[in-house]
């Protein structure tokens, strides 16, 4: 299966961080999009809710 990668609506291409994800076989992927041939943190789906979570309570200094 070859990866989709996608970026958020929400992300502008006015050099912000933007990062991108993907389903892979059983788990997520997440990637610099300035960066893609550089490799991705694989999370579990479990671990990416859980980091999307923080991201949206604004736990994590962004």
């Amino acid at each position: 299966m070859i990866p989709v990668w996608r970026k958020s609506r929400r992300s502008t291409n006015q050099g912000g961080a933007c990062v991108e994800v993907a389903k892979l076989a059983a788990t997520i992927g997440v990637r610099d999009s300035k960066r893609p041939n550089d490799g991705h943190l694989t999370l579990s789906p479990e671990q990416f809710a859980a980091l999307s979570q923080r991201i949206k309570d604004n736990i994590l200094d962004l």
